[in-house]
């Protein structure tokens, strides 16, 4: 299992190709392909490379899929016998991005495995029917 954790937003995330995660709101439209060069560890076949504080060459591209609101935090403030009561809600703003590929030094260690929409749709074109598309995402072996 290769992942890598990055900084991003203030935070520090486990990243691993082919997954989504939330992180603070971006200013990059969806759809925009990111090189995240904040990279603090890379784990890769049982190699952990370690930066002090940062890896020097190492870069995750991650994808922005949507900008989204958080779920509702309500926030309720009382005083006791003050007939004082005040309720607030808060949805943080947030962007998904889904971690595509974790490079280090110009070779990818680890991308991800599946299926893109513009590969099916090069794929439809040249298929004389639609029995011949094949929409099954690729399927990795799993190690068990």
């Amino acid at each position: 299992m290769t992942y890598a954790i990055i900084e991003i937003g203030g935070k520090q995330l486990w990243a691993e190709p082919g997954r989504f995660y939330d992180v603070e709101r971006m200013e990059d439209e969806s759809g925009t392909i990111l090189e995240l060069s904040q990279v603090l560890l890379i784990n890769h076949e049982d190699t952990v490379t370690l930066g002090h504080p940062l890896i020097e060459g190492a870069t995750v591209r991650a994808q922005v899929l949507e900008h989204r609101k958080a779920r509702k935090v309500i926030v309720y403030k009382m005083q006791p016998k003050k007939k004082t009561r005040k309720k607030n809600g808060h949805r943080q703003l947030q962007t998904r991005l889904l971690i595509e590929a974790i490079s280090l030094n110009g070779s990818v260690l680890a991308e991800s495995a599946q299926w893109k929409l513009s590969d099916l749709i090069v794929e439809a074109d040249e298929a004389d029917t639609e029995a011949d598309i094949d929409l099954t995402p690729p399927v990795e072996s799993a190690d068990v």
